[in-house]
């Protein structure tokens, strides 16, 4: 039987291959979706996404199933009780900055119908289609990264730098990086 060709940074970890397959690089035009992966890729800066991944059930227990409304309304106690839970990753500001960027995610969402409508502009509503050969040309940042984690700044987003933001159009498929030999390429 034929193994299929998958980019080459999942591995051969089966969370990661199924993440890849299932999730990573297809359009997402869903808010709560989209709100989830804003509170993981903040919390994955500085770490590896794997280390994230496996914690994700732990981070939506954690945070309200990643409902953005009560997110937002977390207090003081919800940073003590975060900071006291070995399910996620207790880093006192990541998690400040997930109750704030909840905050500025429904501000967003009120300014512009959602926070898809937001996001996906940049692209005018297309995907970015890449044509990488080997998982080593992926660039960590671009344009399009730069302007959007300039906006979101400016917007009071935090843990969203371009890096973060890059990783992030990826993985909700707003940048399709399949390499052209994956057979999850658009």
């Amino acid at each position: 039987m034929r193994q299929l060709r998958r980019c080459s940074w999942c591995g051969y970890d089966e969370a990661y291959q199924q993440y890849h397959d299932t999730e990573w690089g297809v359009p997402c035009r869903d808010d709560k979706t989209l709100f989830e992966f804003l509170i993981l890729e903040g919390a994955q800066a500085g770490l590896s996404w794997i280390a994230i991944l496996k914690r994700r059930d732990q981070y939506r227990r954690a945070f309200a199933n990643f409902n953005v409304n009560m997110v937002a309304q977390f207090s003081e106690d919800d940073v003590t009780r975060l900071m006291d839970d070995k399910g996620i990753i207790r880093n006192r500001l990541k998690i400040q900055s997930a109750i704030s960027n909840a905050q500025h995610y429904l501000t967003v969402q009120h300014e512009f119908g959602s926070f898809s409508n937001y996001i996906w502009a940049f692209v005018e509503n297309t995907p970015v289609v890449n044509h990488w050969t080997c998982h080593d040309e992926i660039p960590a940042t671009t344009t399009l990264s730069d302007t959007i984690s300039h906006d979101m700044k400016k917007r009071g987003f935090k843990f969203f730098g371009s890096t973060i933001c890059y990783a992030y159009l990826q993985a909700m498929g707003i940048v399709d990086d399949h390499c052209i030999d994956c057979f999850k390429r658009l």
